[in-house]
């Protein structure tokens, strides 16, 4: 079984002094797809007004143009640490083992718009750019629509839990013909079910953390249903999608 996350917007900075260049990320069929972009997030930014306005930034995160500059020489840091959003937050992966961190390695994705799929303990600088970042002569989903299936192929120890937002699922949508299922929480309240978002992150993350850290890996969907049910996560399964079933609305 694997897990696919998404990104987030979120992340901590610094990292050790191996640089994108010194490391090799995992799918490296993907590395031309990851230089074209790389390329045009570069120009972009080499142009700081134009770059504040395509990336959409605020007056506190001016600094993140000139962080795209230095991608290329900038620290590194696993991709499961760099990430620092609600979901990330929810996994609690600072105290992870070493067997932990290995089921990482082993069991976890991330997909994000820079990189592509990329392993959760791959190496990646601090970086700045979204799934809907229309880049000047460049079109993202174009480009990962196009390269990504060299890197789903690959993927055989299925099925795959799509932990994705809906953004990144359009990016780089997992082939029909793939044993996948997207997950999507909810609150039930009366019986009357409301998706959610920062509620929706947290479950995720407590799904993933919990997931690692369970004894014995999950390997079916009932394996992981009985998983997220031990977290107090309701689990319904119809077709393709996983619904998870969170009060923790309720409670907050």
């Amino acid at each position: 079984m694997l897990l696919l996350l998404p990104p987030s917007e979120t992340k901590a900075l610094g990292g050790a002094s191996l640089t994108i260049q010194q490391v090799h990320l995992s799918y490296g069929q993907l590395n031309e797809a990851r230089d074209l972009i790389l390329d045009a997030l570069i120009n972009l930014s080499s142009k700081p007004d134009e770059a504040v306005r395509v990336l959409k930034l605020g007056k506190k995160q001016l600094d993140d143009v000139a962080r795209n500059l230095d991608i290329p020489n900038a620290p590194t840091m696993p991709a499961y640490l760099r990430y620092s959003g609600t979901l990330y937050k929810a996994i609690k992966a600072a105290d992870f083992t070493a067997h932990e961190v290995e089921v990482m390695r082993k069991h976890v994705l991330m997909q994000s718009s820079l990189f592509g799929l990329i392993s959760a303990t791959d190496r990646i600088p601090y970086y700045r750019l979204s799934a809907e970042t229309r880049l000047p002569g460049l079109d993202l989903k174009k480009i990962w629509q196009e390269h990504q299936p060299a890197a789903w192929v690959r993927l055989v120890d299925g099925p795959i839990i799509d932990l994705r937002s809906k953004s990144y699922v359009d990016l780089a949508p997992i082939p029909e013909d793939m044993d996948s299922y997207w997950v999507e929480v909810v609150t039930d309240k009366d019986g009357v079910r409301r998706a959610l978002n920062h509620f929706n992150k947290t479950s995720k993350g407590e799904l993933v953390g919990a997931f690692v850290r369970s004894q014995e890996t999950p390997k079916t969907i009932k394996e992981l249903k009985k998983l997220a049910e031990s977290i107090g996560l309701g689990f319904e399964v119809e077709g393709k999608q996983i619904t998870l079933v969170t009060d923790e609305v309720l409670r907050a």
